[in-house]
This record gives C-alpha cells, sequence and structure tokens, in this order.
C-alpha cells in the first residue's frame, strides 16, 4: 500500500528557483507551441504561478505573445494535462531532464472534428503532432542530460484514461468528461509523433455551462479559469511507472483567458434574406415567411456536421429588464462544417402572427417594440435581435443539445436596409393653397398656409420583399428643399386617406408600389425667404418647372397577411416638380372691373369697393381669408387693395369683392401723389397703363414671412378697364360719348359715362381746348361752377365756348353744322367725390361731335 501510495503522488510538485529561471528563458522560444510556454506547458504547478509576477520581462527582441486559438486550447484542455504532463516527469527524472522536456517539447494540435453527437455527448476525432526539440533548451547541461535520458528512455506511454474538467470559479463545477485512449509519445529528440484518437466527451453542469456561454454572449465574462484532472498510468516501454493524479489549471497553462482572448463571434455575411407570404394552416389562414442564407468564416480546425437545428427569433421589449418578445420561429438545414474554409447556413422561418405586446405603444415613449425596431432597419442601421434555440419535434438531435441550445441566446445584427433613392416618381396634382386667417392667435394652426392636393407616389419595392402590401392611408413630416437649401416645412399631421396598387415588371427588375392620397390642408411652414422669393420668381417668369427636394418621414397604415400595422418614420426622399406659371400668365389674367362703391373718402384720398373678374389659367387653386397687397408707381407706394374670403379656382373667376384705397399722399407723400395724378390722368384718358402690385410683411399677418418673401417681386398688371354704362361689349368709348356745339349760342353739352352705380361725381372746374386735325384750335370752354355727374350715362349743362380767333377750327365746325366731325380735346378738370378733391389732365381724342345752330 506504501509503495502504491508513492506511487499515486502528485506529478507535478513544487519546482525550485532554478525551474522557474528556466521557465523565464523558455518563454523567448518561437515555436507554435511555445509562444507563450506559459500557456501550454503542463508541467508547471500552481506553486509556480504564484513565482510569476517575480520572473524578468520579456527581452526587446522576444516576439509578441500570440493570443491561443480556441481549437488549440480546446485540445490543450484534453491534451496538455494528459501528455505534457507526462513529459514531466519531475518525480522519477533529475531536474535537469525535467527542465530538457519542459523547453523542448512541441505540441501542436492539427485537427478536431465531431464524429457525431450521442445520447450521451460527443463523440469526436483529435488529431496532434508531438516532438521534442532540444535547439530550444538554452541550458546547454540541461539539454545535454535530457536528450541522454530521453534517448535511453525513447519512449512513454499512457494507460487508458478519463479527464475531468472543472471550473473553480463556479463552485468546481464539471464541464465534462473525456475519455482518453491509450498514447504513446517518441520522446527521441527531433521525431515527430503524430496523435490520432477518438475521444468519447460527456458533458457536465449543463446549467454551469449555460451561465457561462451567456455571459460570454453578453460581454460580461471577464475571466475563466479551468481545471483539468485526471489519473495517470505512466509506463516507458515494458517498464510500469506507475498512477499519479494530474491537476492543471488553465491559469497556469494560458494565464487566465482574459476577455480579449477569448474567441469572438464570428462575422458573418447574409447573403440573401427574401420575405414572402406563405399558409400557416389548414383553415387557409397565411403568414409571411422568410429564407435567409448567411456565411460564415471558420477558422479553426474543427469539422463537424450540425443537424437540423429550431430556434427563435426576438426583438427587444420596450425595457431591457423586460423579456424578448418572440416574433417567429425557424429551422436550418443540416451544416456542414469544414475547417478553414466558409460555411453556409440555411434557414426558413415563419411569422405566425404579431403579438399584441409588440404592436402596443411603450408606457414610456410614443412608440411600440416594432416601431423602434423598424426605425433602425429602414433607416439603413442595424436593427438587433435575438435568436434562441429551440429543439425541433423531430430529427436525430440528441435530447441533451436540445436542452442546452433552448438555455442559449445569441445577439445578432440584423442588417438594416438603406432606402436611398427609393421613390421612384412623386408628383402633386389637383393643388389648392389656402392662406392662413388674419384672425388667428400666433401658433394656431390656423395661422398658417395649408396646401391640399393628390399626391401619386412610385416606390421601388424590393426583390426580397414578395409579400401582398396595401396601403391605407398615411401622414408625414418634412423638409422642403430648393437646390440643398431648406426653405419650408410640411406637416401632414392628419392620417389621410389613400389607396395602392403593386405593378409587376415582367422582367427582372424590382416591382413598384403605386400609392396615391389626397392630402387635405397641410400647413406648410417658410423658413427661408430668400429661397422662397426666388422659386416664386421662377415659377411666375421661367420657361422651366421648378424642382423641389423632400426629404419627410412617413407613417404609414397597411395591410398585411398578419393584420393591419402602422409602420412609423419610414424616411422618404424625392423630388416634386412643380409646373411654372406659362409665359403670358400674367396678362392672360385678364381683371375687369366691374360694380364699383365710394366707401368713404378724405382730402387726400378715397377708399372704394370692387367687383373684379379675371382668369386664372394656372393649374393651381387657392383660398385667401385675407390679403393686403400695396399699389406701385414709379417705385412709389400710392394706395393699397384688400380682399377677403377669396376662392381662386381654375379658369374664370367672377364677382370677387376687392376693397382699395387710393391715397397717395398719405401713402407715399408728394412724390406719390404726383405719379398717382399722372397715372390717373393717363388712365382717364384712355392711355394704356400698369399698375404694379407688391407683397408686403402685412399682406398675410399671422405670417409676415410671405409677404416678405415675395416683396421682392413686383407683380405688373395692365390697368383693369372700368366697366362703363352703354357699352355692351364695345371698347374704346370712353368718359365722354359725345359732343354737341351750339354755334349760335356758343355753348357746348357733352355726354358723359359714370363707371360708378351708386355715386355721383362732382366737376368743380373745367379748364378745356377742342382741336380739330390735332392741332386746330376751335374753341375753349371754361367754367368755375360745379354740376354733377351721376350714375349711368349723364348730359352736362351747356358749357360756355369761346371759339378760336384761328378760323382754321371754326371754318370746319361751321361746315359741319347739321353733322358731325371728330375732334380731340384737352383738359384740366377737378373732380371731387365726397372729401376727396383731385385735378387731372385729361386728353380725348376722336371724340364724335355734333354741330347744330
Amino acid at each position: 500500500m506504501a509503495a502504491d501510495s508513492d506511487e499515486r503522488s502528485p506529478l507535478l510538485a513544487a519546482t525550485t528557483e532554478h525551474e522557474n529561471g528556466c521557465e523565464a528563458n523558455a518563454s523567448h522560444e518561437s515555436s507554435p507551441l511555445l509562444r507563450n510556454r506559459r500557456r501550454f506547458s503542463a508541467t508547471n504547478s500552481d506553486h509556480q504561478h504564484d513565482h510569476d509576477e517575480s520572473q524578468d520581462p520579456p527581452s526587446k527582441g522576444e516576439a509578441p505573445l500570440r493570443k491561443p486559438r480556441w481549437s488549440s486550447l480546446i485540445a490543450m484542455a484534453i491534451l496538455a494535462t494528459s501528455v505534457i504532463a507526462v513529459m514531466v516527469l519531475g518525480f522519477v527524472v533529475p531536474p535537469a531532464v525535467r527542465q530538457y522536456v519542459e523547453s523542448a517539447v512541441v505540441l501542436e494540435p492539427t485537427d478536431l472534428s465531431v464524429e457525431s453527437l450521442t445520447a450521451g455527448g460527443v463523440r469526436a476525432r483529435m488529431k496532434a503532432t508531438f516532438q521534442l526539440d532540444g535547439s530550444r533548451v538554452k541550458d546547454e547541461n540541461a539539454r545535454r542530460v535530457g536528450r541522454l535520458a530521453t534517448g535511453i528512455m525513447r519512449q512513454l506511454g499512457t494507460a487508458e484514461t478519463k479527464l475531468r474538467v472543472y471550473l473553480p470559479h463556479y463552485d468546481n463545477a464539471l464541464v465534462g468528461t473525456a475519455a482518453l485512449p491509450p498514447i504513446t509519445l517518441n520522446l527521441v529528440d527531433g521525431q515527430v509523433t503524430n496523435l490520432d484518437f477518438v475521444t468519447e466527451i460527456a458533458p457536465g453542469d449543463t446549467d454551469t455551462m449555460r451561465k457561462v456561454v451567456n455571459k460570454w454572449l453578453k460581454g460580461n465574462l471577464d475571466t475563466l479559469k479551468v481545471t483539468g484532472a485526471t489519473a495517470l498510468s505512466l509506463k516507458s516501454g515494458i517498464i510500469p511507472l506507475g498512477t499519479h493524479d494530474v491537476s492543471e489549471s488553465m491559469s497556469t497553462l494560458a494565464n487566465a483567458f482574459a476577455a480579449n482572448e477569448f474567441p469572438s463571434m464570428p462575422a458573418y455575411t447574409m447573403q440573401s434574406l427574401v420575405f414572402h407570404d406563405v399558409p400557416v394552416g389548414d383553415n387557409g389562414q397565411m403568414g409571411v415567411g422568410a429564407n435567409v442564407t448567411i456565411t460564415a468564416y471558420n477558422e479553426f480546425p474543427i469539422e463537424l456536421t450540425v443537424p437540423s437545428l429550431g430556434f427563435e427569433v426576438l426583438v427587444p421589449n420596450c425595457d431591457p429588464s423586460q423579456s424578448n418578445i418572440k416574433i417567429a420561429a425557424a429551422v436550418t438545414s443540416a451544416i456542414e462544417v469544414h475547417a478553414q474554409s466558409n460555411v453556409t447556413v440555411e434557414s426558413e422561418g415563419t411569422i405566425r402572427e404579431l403579438p399584441e405586446i409588440l404592436i402596443n405603444t411603450c408606457p414610456s415613449s410614443e412608440l411600440s417594440p416594432l416601431d423602434n425596431f423598424m426605425m433602425r432597419y429602414l433607416h439603413g442601421e442595424d436593427a438587433e435581435v435575438f435568436v434562441r434555440g429551440k429543439a425541433p419535434e423531430t430529427g436525430d438531435l440528441p435530447g441533451w443539445v436540445g436542452e442546452f441550445i433552448e438555455s442559449i441566446t445569441v445577439p445578432v445584427q440584423f442588417p438594416g436596409r438603406s432606402l436611398d433613392n427609393f421613390l421612384r416618381n412623386f408628383s402633386f396634382e389637383d393643388v389648392d393653397f389656402k392662406l392662413p386667417s388674419p384672425f388667428a392667435d400666433p401658433g394656431d394652426p390656423d395661422g398658417k398656409p395649408r396646401v391640399s392636393g393628390t399626391v401619386q407616389v412610385l416606390a421601388a419595392l424590393p426583390a426580397d420583399m414578395n409579400i401582398n402590401i396595401e396601403v391605407n392611408s398615411l401622414r408625414a413630416n418634412g423638409d422642403l428643399l430648393y437646390k440643398g437649401a431648406k426653405f419650408g416645412e410640411l406637416r401632414v399631421d392628419e392620417w389621410q386617406k389613400a389607396t395602392s396598387s403593386i405593378i409587376k415588371d415582367p422582367g427582372d427588375e424590382e416591382d413598384l408600389l403605386k400609392v396615391v392620397a389626397r392630402i387635405v390642408d397641410a400647413p406648410i411652414d417658410i423658413t427661408d425667404d430668400e429661397t422662397f422669393s426666388d422659386i416664386i420668381q421662377k415659377l411666375l417668369f421661367g420657361d422651366k418647372d421648378v424642382t423641389l427636394d423632400v426629404d419627410s418621414t412617413v407613417d404609414v397604415k397597411v395591410s398585411t397577411v398578419l393584420g393591419d400595422l402602422v409602420i412609423r418614420k419610414v424616411p422618404a426622399r424625392g423630388k416634386v416638380p412643380v409646373k411654372h406659371m406659362p409665359g403670358d400668365t400674367l396678362a392672360a389674367l385678364n381683371p375687369q372691373v366691374g360694380e364699383v362703391h365710394i366707401l368713404n373718402t378724405s382730402s387726400t384720398g378715397v377708399h372704394i369697393q370692387a367687383s373684379v373678374n379675371l382668369t386664372n389659367p394656372t393649374p393651381y387653386t387657392a383660398s385667401i381669408p385675407y390679403a393686403n397687397i400695396h399699389i406701385i408707381e414709379d417705385d412709389l407706394l400710392i394706395g393699397e387693395a384688400i380682399t377677403k374670403n377669396l376662392h381662386l379656382k381654375s379658369d374664370n373667376n367672377t364677382n370677387i369683392i376687392v376693397e382699395a384705397t387710393w391715397d397717395p399722399h398719405s401713402f407715399g407723400g408728394k412724390k406719390a401723389h404726383k405719379a398717382a395724378r399722372r397715372l390717373l390722368s393717363e388712365y382717364l384718358s384712355g392711355k394704356n397703363t400698369t399698375i404694379a402690385l407688391r407683397t408686403h410683411n402685412g399682406t398675410i399677418p399671422t405670417m409676415p414671412i410671405i409677404g416678405e418673401a415675395l416683396s421682392k417681386i413686383n407683380i405688373t398688371l395692365s390697368t383693369p378697364r372700368l366697366e362703363l354704362p352703354g357699352e355692351e361689349g364695345k371698347e374704346g368709348q370712353g368718359f365722354i360719348r359725345d359732343a354737341t356745339f351750339h354755334i349760335l349760342s356758343s355753348t357746348a353739352t357733352f355726354m358723359l359715362a359714370s363707371p360708378l352705380h351708386h355715386d355721383t361725381v362732382h366737376i368743380e372746374y373745367i379748364n378745356a381746348t377742342a382741336f380739330y386735325n390735332h392741332t386746330e384750335p376751335v374753341g375753349q370752354i371754361t367754367r368755375r361752377e360745379a354740376f354733377d355727374v351721376p350714375p349711368g350715362l349723364s348730359q352736362t349743362p351747356r358749357l360756355p365756348v369761346e371759339w378760336s380767333a384761328d378760323h382754321v377750327g371754326f371754318d370746319k365746325l361751321r361746315k359741319a353744322v347739321g353733322g358731325k366731325l371728330k375732334l380731340d380735346a384737352v383738359a384740366d378738370v377737378t373732380v371731387r367725390m365726397g372729401y376727396w378733391v383731385e385735378t387731372v389732365h385729361y386728353m380725348g381724342k376722336a371724340i364724335g361731335a355734333k354741330v347744330s345752330l
């Protein structure tokens, strides 16, 4: 029994300082096994590890330590504790031999393949090479003694044994047990032993392994210490060397795994992801299927065939503390894993329904878990999902594997989809603008201009989205840009009804989704008056359509086989062509003034109300609750016009009520008064005149920025002609219809046409001269007594005429007695309406004059 006890004495006794020194020397070696000898040597005890910090640092020329590959660590856990430990032989050989073996041993794993998954564990084949390389030993004496001793011994063998692996930091939980077959190693310097054996690996405490794996997947595993223990029966040739307990910790073999030395999740590429409608029941119920192909590179010398696996796909809940939400179930095909090559995984998943918790709004936000997921996905960002194993109901997967994978949840980055060029075409038709109410409070939605119209969108459907989808309604918020500069914001906060249809492409191109929606009263905020002014100028006076950019996010209500969904904040970027006005738009307005009322007068001006007819030649309509526009002459302010509750439709618009104030002196001073009097004189004389209209910051009181933006544009129109009585569609008759000259009484009477329907004009003073043939004076009329001009046609009292001393004109007049002739007239006339008095210079041509005795 004593002998037995001696034979089972610890194989790895405490080392001496000399051994530590040798270990430091060994760290300079560069063979694959000993780039960091303390990672792979099976001859160091835990006691040695306590002295590691006191070792000399590596020399300057030492190669950097290479992180161990995961396959190497797996093999080391089984081989290093059994094979390398055998080499130490510290209890039967001199220290020099032990130092030789520690420094010279080279063990290189070459392959690890899983032959099968069994009901009790894993059947695996391991391959490695082993040799002693004396050139690695720095101490010449140790190298000479070691070569001699190993040359005499020549080989060392172990009996069949079982290796148990524990986790000391987890209450020494048993990770697993491996059955190792007998192994014989060649100890002759430089000769290689090829190791190739099959081992049965049985899992241990699966609960602990679940904790470790999940901590690693979450990035919470800082260090991991692994201990291997076995009882080794050794022999050299036919000489038995006894059975020895070996217990070796990975903290000695590899300084414990630091967090950055753990193998990371392999990088993967999603080769394809195709969604399609699939039947999910016998009663015609439909769901959404997904076919996924993923490729990853296996950098390890590991080969195995993974049977079909099931898994569940989950998305994050509202709060990380809440359970993830299951949305789909999937199954993979069998996976062939080959060493140092790409691994392709194909899977099919099915979404049968969307749980309520997925689409319900989170308590602390306005978004649901589905919204949070789709926002990242549709903005081209990776969206995190979780994959949890699920044992398939049928198949050859052992029960213990199914139980294990069901406890593992792996985070996966779901690649987002960029929606650049998502919109193929965007049109806005039947456009109607509404200007804001002047009585709206600041911030009131009624205080903003609004736009209505029919939106038609053609959106590209990716080829991998082969599902039926119907758009029922939408809303959007976005920025309006012109040549990259933002000039406004569009806010469609209310749901707008929409219809959609899929346009199939017969070729290989993607299908298109056509969406038509009627937008009603969407508010627009103008943020840049300079840019907005440029747009209006190009629309009014340019010869090309203007293209605006829209950068928005859209909320869409859709119907799918899974039910009705709301997809929020879908990025939508597109171009909106805006039709320019025809070249003759301003002339085509053709404003005509109908009935005119005098509302009020002052000493310097008159306030009138007129009924106006005009034509809208543009494709746009507008509603204008209130607008105030300045009337300009020679860049001087002479008056203003106000319209209220105007609904401008296409084509003819009649009976538009406009109020205007003509008060140049008050608005613009003496210069404005002079310019306005000249304009009024030319207008009454029948000349072709124009007026300029200009907006200002008070044009739309609640949106001064619009008035400011448009104020840079002068809208010049032909002065509307007043409707005169008796014209009946005829033009050119003017305010003086005819005249009658009485030769014997030296008087003249005139038939006057007043455009006013309810008000009387008073002629306070007249000084007029009549001409024949434009230059020959006929006579002069001067009257200082006032007379009235009532509405409609009226005849003046007889006005005294002083015949011209030049007999040429008067002779022509006498010769026309009983007949007519055409005369011109030049007159200064002072007129009064209420309190307003103005003197105009009238020039009339080709006035039909009757001549009587």
